[in-house]
């Protein structure tokens, strides 16, 4: 058995077992690849793959114990690398970031910028998707960091620690009815015309779980996964904006709108950082984190990574 055949083997899983795409995505032939898991079968003496014809059909009880062992064995494989690419160039290399586009607009510049300064030969890569696809990007280790405020913390492939705290901000033109009240309430929200995140972005969840709590069906005029764009919908006057309080600045950009904090409505939301269990951290790595947040001490993932704490109880 080699390492190819273990790779055909969970991409043809990837690929949702189409021997076509897998062969596509691994630059070689589908019969290459047919054979080498025949070969690799018949080595281990189970199937992993049940079949119809020469089609493959679903994972086999076996199979699964065999891919789990795949993983292991491929993510310390990458682990290797990743120590000899540390101790041969300790200070260099490429940090892939995979996060949401609030993320990488409104928090991630300055510790970018403070990293780069640190270590002024790493390269930076920044990935941008939905907080699923974040965290799918760390598991395929397309990433070694994720960042983002939904969804990280329920896939157990990954270990999520706390990163910083953040509430919703209202944004409304100057001149709407709703800034002379002392206090706005979820009823008065409801009366009008919300322009906000998509629901899978920046913390929507809080949103629409808030209003749901009173009963109450909010009007969305306008969804979208960019801070700045909703800003804009609100300048043009068609409703209230909701968004993160990371996208309001105090550097003039808007001072055409009045920004009040909306935490006591939506409550707090809490952003983590995702790493792939197990996986071998590199220096600027540990860095990275520590420059997110004070919270994310090396000593303290080097713990969560190595199961002497638990990341849920964090």
């Amino acid at each position: 058995m080699n390492l190819h055949q273990f790779r055909f083997v969970q991409e043809a899983v990837r690929r949702h077992l189409n021997l076509t795409e897998t062969a596509r995505a691994l630059h070689t032939s589908q019969p290459g690849v047919s054979k080498a898991i025949i070969e690799l079968e018949e080595e281990l003496g189970v199937e992993i793959f049940a079949r119809h014809g020469k089609r493959l059909k679903r994972v086999t009880e076996p199979g699964n114990h065999v891919l789990k062992s795949i993983e292991i064995i491929m993510r310390e494989v990458g682990n290797l690398r990743r120590i000899g690419e540390q101790y041969s160039a300790q200070d260099s290399g490429t940090l892939s970031i995979a996060t949401t586009h609030t993320q990488a607009r409104y928090v991630l510049p300055l510790p970018v910028a403070q990293l780069r300064e640190a270590f002024p030969k790493v390269n930076v890569s920044l990935h941008q998707g939905s907080p699923d696809q974040v965290a799918k990007m760390v598991i395929d280790e397309i990433a070694e960091i994720g960042i983002a405020t939904e969804s990280l913390a329920h896939y157990p492939e990954l270990v999520t620690l706390p990163c910083y705290e953040w509430q919703h901000m209202l944004v409304l033109p100057k001149a709407h009815p709703l800034t002379g009240k002392a206090s706005i309430t979820l009823e008065d929200l409801a009366a009008q015309p919300l322009i906000t995140y998509h629901p899978s972005f920046t913390g929507r969840t809080k949103i629409d779980q808030a209003f749901a709590a009173k009963r109450l069906s909010p009007r969305i005029a306008l969804e979208a996964i960019d801070s700045d764009v909703i800003k804009t919908y609100v300048r043009l006057g068609l409703g209230v904006g909701i968004v993160a309080e990371m996208a309001i600045r105090d550097d003039g950009t808007n001072s055409d709108l009045i920004a009040l904090p909306a935490g006591s409505l939506f409550g707090m939301n809490m952003a983590r950082v995702a790493f792939k269990r197990s996986a071998y951290l590199r220096n600027f790595v540990y860095k990275f984190a520590e420059l997110l947040s004070d919270k994310l001490a090396r000593s303290l993932i080097e713990k969560v990574m190595s199961g002497q704490l638990c990341d849920h109880d964090l």
